[in-house]
This record gives structure tokens, sequence and C-alpha cells, in this order.
């Protein structure tokens, strides 16, 4: 029997999308910092899409963690960030992996066109994020919580 690959892992869609969002603002990010007078605009209006879509996420994630919260103890480092036995490593470090280069690029494109539209960047990596948390209140494993009779 073949062992599971990351296709038949759970979440699968919601890591996907978040490695094209932060493709997405790689490529806005260099191209904005390149030619601002071009792309700046493109690069603040993917930006704030993505700052959009992220808190939505994020308070999606934050719901679903309230609600598993009453049969499993829901802990908000494992619920946002996926720490500890939450998620699969492998899981993990992508949704880790893609947080830091989103910061990395928007923060090195605001550095070379501060005060302009490129420092919109800087909203963008609540999308990975968000993603991240989403993905912890959807498909987390978190612990069951003990029965009040338990001592």
């Amino acid at each position: 029997m073949a062992e599971p690959g990351p296709v038949d892992e759970p979440g699968t869609r919601l890591v996907n999308l978040t490695l094209a969002g932060t493709a997405a603002l790689v490529a806005t990010s260099a191209a904005a910092a390149i030619a601002p007078d071009t792309f700046a605009a493109v690069h603040a209006g993917l930006s704030v899409a993505l700052f959009v879509v992220g808190t939505g996420a994020l308070l999606w994630a934050y719901a679903l963690g309230v609600s598993r919260s009453r049969g499993e103890v829901v802990d908000i480092p494992g619920l946002f960030l996926l720490s500890g036995p939450v998620a699969p490593p492998g899981t993990r470090r992508t949704f880790h992996a893609a947080l830091a280069v989103e910061v990395v690029a928007v923060v090195a494109a605001a550095s070379v066109r501060p005060f302009t539209e490129v420092a919109f960047g800087i909203l963008a990596p609540m999308y990975g994020l968000g993603l991240m948390a989403a993905w912890g209140g959807r498909h987390g494993q978190f612990h069951a919580r003990p029965s009040k009779g338990a001592s």
C-alpha cells in the first residue's frame, strides 16, 4: 500500500492557495521594486486584496477554533501558527516558509521604494498567516478535552 503523498493530505487546497498567493506577491514585489511607475499600483492592489482575504481567513479560523474548543483543547499557538503536533511537519514547514518569504519580499520591496505604493506590500503577509490559521482551525489535530468528571 502506497503512503499518502502531499496531494492526499488534508487541506491541500489551502496549502496550494498559500503558495499561489505567495508566488504572486513575490512577483509583484520584485516588479514594483524594479519599475514602480508601472507595477506599484498592481502590487498595492494585490497586497490589499491578500490582506482582506487573510483577515477573513483569520476570523474564520478563530470561529472554527472557538467551535472546536468545546470538545478539544485548542491552544492559540497551535491554531494560528500550527505549533506542536497540530499539523504534519511538511505542512507546517510549507506554511512557515511561505509566510517568511512573503515578509522578506515585501519588506525588501518597501525598503527599496519607501514612501510609495510599494509599501502597501507590508499588509500582504496577513494572507499567509490567515490561511495557516484556517488550516489549523479546519484540519489541526488537537487533544480531546477531558470530561468534567475526570480529575
